[in-house]
């Protein structure tokens, strides 16, 4: 063979590598991208809940109760990531959002229930943010009669005109600034002795005032909105059972991720507030955690990110909230359509986002009590939304084999039993305040 001839064959062979090795790498890319585009919904939903109304009632956790509160964390990990879990499956065995299961199956009657509490419980979490709003527009100095009504008209315009994902990330970055809480609890040096025993020794009082922080928390943590959302960014993803494996991670580490922040902002206002006998009352009392951090410009970047996740949310909230009733009742739904084509759709959204607005301007509003009191009522409203999930999740019919197993059923009726008994108890003790002393 002579050395021209040997060069083209050489040549041909590393073409043939190349190419293998072009597809082997394309082929990698390819799976990388499956997986990242399948992660993400499970982060999501369980961080939504650190918006303004989380950040609020965890802070008062840790500047009313200091450390004693921690233990709640453990049982509400495990509680989130199953339900959580639970819809996700639901998205990817089904390719149906929530509220279309619950019209098929459980009929008019019951999706209305379920509709009215989710409908009672996104419209107070979207008073919520536009009190958040308020609260970091005064932190910069900006009265809440001027930047209210200029945020909900920027909502309103962003999302019906369909240039909300524009911005959408720019929130998104902004309510990055929470993290800050992890970097200030281990500088305020906490007593980490202290943190340990108070993880697993639980304090369970049944005063209203300690029930009323309980149901606050779990109101916020397992919001009725973030289900809703799970199931149907699954679905929007195409995520199915044979790679829901991703899919569950990705719920389950979202999850901690999640209750690790909340694990940090308790610790930091524990170890800034509490030991000095700081009751939080306003934005500008919660931003004094960050001070181990931030020192004088606390307020500024604890506004800035209130800001952005506020923002964030009454944008989504409504939103979503619009399309579940519309889907669930079987009216026109989407943006791109018109008040005459979408009447009910696009009404709920205004609704929504006008109600923020001026329920957020009314005057002499305590922002910190309030912003609780709407963590309450999602924490009231859940077990009806849980009971609805467990009988979707228990159906063979539309779940095949991939119902609940005993142990995981135990554990989810066991959340929807503590959370009604815990709502029952806290009506009882508002009626009779006496009854437990």
């Amino acid at each position: 063979m002579s050395a021209r001839a040997t060069v083209r064959v050489a040549g041909r062979r590393l073409l043939r590598r190349g190419a293998r090795g072009v597809r082997r790498t394309v082929a990698q890319r390819r799976g990388l991208l499956a997986y990242l585009a399948i992660l993400g919904p499970g982060m999501i939903a369980a961080n939504a809940g650190n918006d303004a109304g989380g950040i609020a009632t965890f802070a008062s956790v840790g500047a009313d109760y200091g450390y004693r509160l921690l233990w709640v964390l453990i049982p509400i990990t495990i509680a989130l990531g199953i339900v959580q879990e639970m819809c996700a499956r639901m998205g990817a065995v089904t390719g149906k959002g929530l509220a279309d299961l619950i019209r098929e199956r459980f009929g008019v009657r019951w999706t209305a229930l379920v509709m009215l509490a989710l409908l009672i419980a996104n419209g107070g979490i979207t008073v919520s943010e536009f009190l958040g709003i308020a609260a970091a527009s005064e932190l910069f100095g900006v009265p809440r009669y001027i930047s209210v009504p200029l945020a909900a008209m920027l909502i309103w315009w962003l999302v019906v005109k369909g240039s909300y994902k524009r911005v959408e990330r720019v929130f998104l970055v902004m309510s990055l600034v929470f993290l800050g809480y992890i970097v200030s609890a281990f500088m305020a040096r906490p007593a980490w002795g202290d943190v340990a025993i108070n993880m697993v020794r639980p304090h369970i009082s049944m005063n209203a005032a300690y029930l009323y922080t309980f149901i606050a928390v779990v109101g916020t943590t397992i919001s009725p909105y973030m289900q809703v959302f799970v199931q149907s960014s699954v679905v929007e993803k195409g995520v199915t059972p044979e790679d829901y494996a991703l899919t569950r991670a990705d719920v389950w580490v979202g999850t901690v991720f999640a209750i690790l922040i909340v694990f940090f902002i308790v610790i930091s206002t524990a170890a800034t507030l509490y030991t000095q006998g700081i009751h939080i009352e306003s934005a500008a009392d919660a931003a004094q955690a960050l001070k181990p951090l931030a020192g004088p410009y606390a307020e500024l970047l604890f506004a800035t990110g209130l800001f952005g996740a506020s923002m964030l949310a009454a944008s989504v909230l409504p939103l979503s909230t619009a399309y579940s009733i519309s889907e669930a009742l079987g009216f026109e739904k989407g943006v791109s359509r018109s008040f005459r084509e979408a009447p009910i759709f696009l009404g709920i959204f205004t609704f929504l986002v006008a109600v923020g607005a001026l329920v957020a301007m009314m005057p002499g509003l305590p922002l910190i009590d309030a912003l609780l009191n709407m963590q309450v009522v999602n924490g009231l409203l859940l077990p009806i939304l849980l009971i609805a999930i467990l009988r979707l999740v228990n159906d063979r019919e539309i779940m095949g084999a991939h119902t609940n197993g005993i142990v995981y059923n135990i554990a989810a009726w066991l959340t929807t039993v503590i959370v009604s008994a815990l709502s029952i108890l806290f009506i009882v003790t508002k009626i009779f305040p006496n009854i437990f002393r």
